[in-house]
This record gives structure tokens, sequence and C-alpha cells, in this order.
């Protein structure tokens, strides 16, 4: 080797390492400005190279980047378009049972040809839960969090998505809702309050209002709390005919009506972070596996066959990343990212993610033209994430993950200082 060669791949060595150095500093510091865990991984999936590991091996609270072991589950097990409903038609009826399906009548979704196949059938319909084997909420989830939005409950057949809205204009004092049913279950509070409360009972769906002093209008969404017999009632009142309500084993010979595109559930998922449909998908693909709706089947056939090479063992408890059991090391997220772009194309995937500046929830952060983030965020009292894609100024293509535990302020400076730091990779590489 002539010595000119030498010295340039020795300088070029010592960039790399005065890059890396920098951004390791910056990293501790975090860690100290903070008082904090930190843990960041990036690679270049084009040659396997390891730029950075600070913490890499350490596990982590995921919060919502669980959501990127959904999506990979949710490709990987499902295919073009989700299944709406499983049926059996059977002389004069047609017993159908949830696919789990988080589309139907839901607003932030387009809709499947479900709700029409319903209503244009001459058949007695009858709905079957008996496919069903989970909790309404996932084991860590916050008990007191049930009256919130970003908490509904995991169903077999989830209609709105598992919400209802109550509204009012402004200078009317009339309650309205779009879902008629649940009118039976609203109750005029005792006192009035310095802005609208709206509170639903822990274990039923009843509902109290307690209006504000103003006239201002609102809207507001509640979790419903599910049971059979009310399903079957919403459905009946919805495609205006009767459903009854039986319990029949799922059979082998059985049939699935179509729902909506895969990635169109994918993309409101790691966009917006929409919890709802990362549980229901869970649970979409245990019924792909088995017939039977349970979170845990798919998670254990996850790990057992296409994650079974993660760097380290996922504690995975969830399709949305509410549990506080969960824990991911950066460099197993960064594992599955990789795989992702092995599997499937970047066109494909990066119209799904978070992009800073332009999509989801980094829409306000991470800004360039063009973007140089794709991925997904995780947030939870106390814990921050962010991990995807990094498209360098020089083109090149990287993986990262960057983890926060434990931190005692409000997020927003520390996703300044994540964004400094995330830009001089953008920048040096």
């Amino acid at each position: 080797m002539r010595i000119t060669e030498l010295l340039l791949i020795i300088t070029l060595a010592g960039c790399v390492s005065v890059k890396n150095r920098n951004i390791v500093r910056q990293l501790d510091q975090l860690g100290e400005d903070f008082q904090e865990h930190t843990g960041f991984y990036l690679m270049d999936p084009s040659t396997n190279e390891i730029l950075v590991d600070f913490n890499g091996a350490r596990y982590f609270t995921p919060a919502s980047n669980t959501k990127i072991f959904t999506m990979y589950a949710a490709l990987e097990l499902l295919g073009e378009s989700l299944p709406g409903l499983y049926y059996k038609q059977t002389g004069d009826s047609l017993i159908f049972w949830g696919s789990g399906d988080p589309a139907f009548l839901y607003p932030l979704l387009p809709q499947g040809g479900v709700f029409q196949w319903l209503s244009n059938s001459s058949k007695k319909l009858y709905y079957s839960p008996s496919n069903f084997y989970e909790d309404a909420f996932g084991p860590g989830w916050a008990w007191d969090d049930y009256n919130y939005t970003y908490s509904v409950e995991r169903t077999p057949f989830p209609m709105y998505g598992n919400a209802f809205v109550l509204k009012k204009k402004a200078q009317e004092a009339y309650l309205d809702t779009n879902q008629p049913y649940f009118k039976r279950h609203v109750w005029l509070g005792d006192s009035t309050q310095e802005e609208t409360v709206i509170v639903r009972d822990i274990g039923t769906n009843k509902t109290t209002y307690f209006p504000s002093g103003n006239m201002k209008a609102f809207e507001h969404e509640i979790p419903f709390r599910y049971d059979d017999h009310m399903i079957t009632a919403m459905l009946s009142d919805t495609l205006k005919k009767e459903v009854g309500l039986v319990f029949r084993p799922i059979p082998e010979d059985h049939s699935a009506i179509l729902s909506i595109p895969t990635d169109s559930a994918l993309k409101v998922m790691m966009q917006e972070s929409d919890n709802f449909i990362a549980e229901q998908l869970l649970l979409v693909c245990s019924g792909v596996l088995n017939d039977s709706l349970q979170t845990g089947s798919t998670i254990d056939h996850a790990k057992a066959t296409f994650m079974k090479d993660m760097p380290d063992t996922p504690i995975w408890r969830d399709g949305s990343g509410l549990s506080r059991y969960n824990l991911f090391t950066p460099r197993s997220i960064v594992w599955l990212w990789q795989q992702m772009l092995v599997r499937h194309s970047k066109e494909r995937l990066f119209p799904l993610l978070a992009t800073g500046g332009k999509a989801g929830t980094i829409k306000n952060y991470y800004k360039a033209d063009p973007p140089y983030i794709f991925g997904k965020t995780g947030t939870l009292s106390n814990n921050h994430a962010l991990s995807g894609y990094l498209v360098a100024k020089s083109g090149r293509l990287l993986v990262f993950s960057f983890m926060n535990s434990n931190y005692t302020t409000e997020s927003y400076p520390l996703k300044k200082r994540m964004e400094k730091i995330l830009w001089e990779v953008r920048e040096k590489y």
C-alpha cells in the first residue's frame, strides 16, 4: 500500500473518531443536565457499521416506540388488506365473528366494505364474541386512564374507535351526539363547573355531564365500556336491522370479508401514534395466526420467529406502548428497523412514518428540506424516545434509536437537545 493511501485511511478514520467523540460527549452531557438515562445507537444498514453505541444494550421504557414492533408484526403477518370480520352462512342465518379490525365506523380511517356488506345481507344476522380471549386493558396500563381516548378498551368488534362523542354548539344548552345509542347513558350533573367536565363511571357507560357557566362550544370523546349485548344493540341501531347474540365457536371453514388496506391503518398508527389501532392490529394478527383474538399470541409468535435473532430479548406486553412493563434496547430497535428495510422498500415504509417538519408527531421538529428524519416517537411521563431512519446530508441512509428515561423536566427542552444532536449527525455523516 502506498504511503498516500495509508495516510488517507488514517485521516478518514480519525475524522470518524472525532465525529463519534463529539456525539458521545453531547450524549453524556445530556444525561448529566437532565439527570436521566440516555441511550443512542446509530448504524449504517448498507455496511452494518455501528457508528455510535451509547448505552445501546441498556433497556429503556419505549412508550410508543412499541408501535414499531406492532408495525413489523403487521407487515409480516397481514396481507394487503385487513380482515374485516369472519363469517359462516347457515340456511337463513349469517353468524359473524369480530376480527379486531379497527376501521369499522372509525373516523380516522377509510371505511371498508364491512358496513355495506352487513347492511345488504338478506340473512338473519348473529354476532358471536367467542373468539375473543383478551382483557379490556393491557398489563401495566394505568387504571385511571380509562376516561381518556388514548386508553380505549381492546375489543373483538370495534365500533367508532371504541369511543362516543358528546358535543355542544356555542350559546346552546342542548347536548348532542353522533351515536344516538349513548344518549340513554348521559346524565346531567348536580353542579356547574368553571370549565365543562364529562366523566364516565369506571365500570359502566353512565356518563355525567357537568356544564360550565360559559356557553362555549365543545366536542368531547369518551371511551365506552364494552359488553357483548351492547355491541349487538349498537349494530342493530346502526344497521337498522336486528342483530342477535350467540356464542358459537368459530368453525374451521369460515370465510372472511376484507376491510381497508393494511398500510392505511399503519400510517395513522405510526404518524398519529394511535393507541387504539395499535392494540387492535395485534388482535387482527392473532386472528390470522390461529382464529383467536389474543395479544400475547401475536407477541409470542413474533418473538419465536421473525424476531428471534434480535440482539436483546424484548420485554413486550402490548401493542401501543401504554404498558410500563415494556422494555427494549436501542440496538434491538435499530435491528428491527434494519429488518424492515431488508424486507420492504423505503418507498413503502417512509410514507407510513412520522416525518420531520412534515407529518405526524414530529411535524414541528427536525425540520429540513428535504426531510431527514422518518420514524416513530414514544412518550410517557418521564420517558421519551425517537427511533427510525435518518438521511444524512451526504445522502447516506442511517438507522438510529434515541431513548431517554427518568428525566424530571418537561419533554420540550429534551427534544430540542435531541434535535441538535440528530442535526449534527445529518451534517457530519
